[in-house]
């Protein structure tokens, strides 16, 4: 079978499977990993002690471990304490915990990087501390931010490789059983490096669009 009609018949049909599970991989953990970056950030900069440290040990924790030990720990880990989660389940949880870990560090930058007087004004007006951070801190803090997170985005795209590593058959998973059949890891690769290519370059452009519209005027 000559090379385009083994890519044509062979590689693309499981390999478009592959990819729809990667895409909903990344559909739950990019806006539930940015969520739970912004909740680790607020507790850093506005929890109490306890808060605070809790959500820098977690921060420390999942910015210093590799994320395929961390996935190993949720999927062949946990269930020695009763702890059971599908490969799909898995993987989404890794992700977002260490997505989350990361998106906080940018987004606690930004808050950080907003002048003090801004809530004293904010306070000044009648509005509460709460009331504040949502209206006033949050939404300045995230549009800072946006580069930096936007930049955690495209390497979880590359990230979400790992879910075959939790028995998840994602597209990189679909190659290697494909690729480990025919023995033909070339073309199959090769066509893997396209796809996740063109999913890098149009996450890519949609967050440049969001930026785009999100952009602080002045500054640049």
């Amino acid at each position: 079978m000559n090379g385009i009609n083994f890519i044509k018949d062979i590689v693309l049909p499981p390999l478009l499977e592959g990819t729809w599970v990667t895409i909903k991989l990344l559909v739950f953990s990019i806006p539930l990993g940015l969520l739970l970056g912004i909740l680790i950030a607020g507790g850093r900069v506005y929890g109490n002690k306890i808060i605070s440290f809790l959500c820098a040990s977690f921060t420390v924790f999942f910015r210093g471990t590799p994320l395929l030990v961390q996935l190993f720990v949720i999927y062949y880990g946990l269930p020695s304490i009763g702890i059971y989660f599908s490969p799909f389940a898995a993987a989404v949880v890794g992700f977002v915990l260490c997505s989350g870990a990361y998106h906080s560090e940018y987004i606690r930058g930004a808050i950080q990087s907003i002048k003090s007087g801004q809530m004293m004004a904010a306070q000044a007006l009648g509005m509460s501390k709460f009331k504040a951070i949502i209206y006033i801190i949050f939404p300045q803090a995230l549009r800072r931010a946006l580069p930096g997170c936007s930049n955690e985005i495209v390497y979880l795209v590359k990230y979400s490789s790992l879910a075959f590593m939790v028995t998840c058959i994602e597209l990189t998973g679909a190659g290697k059983i494909i690729a480990t059949r025919y023995f033909r890891y070339t073309e199959v690769f090769l066509v893997i490096g396209i796809i996740y290519l063109l999913m890098v370059s149009v996450v890519t452009r949609l967050l440049s669009i969001v930026e785009k519209k999100l952009k602080i005027p002045g500054l640049g």
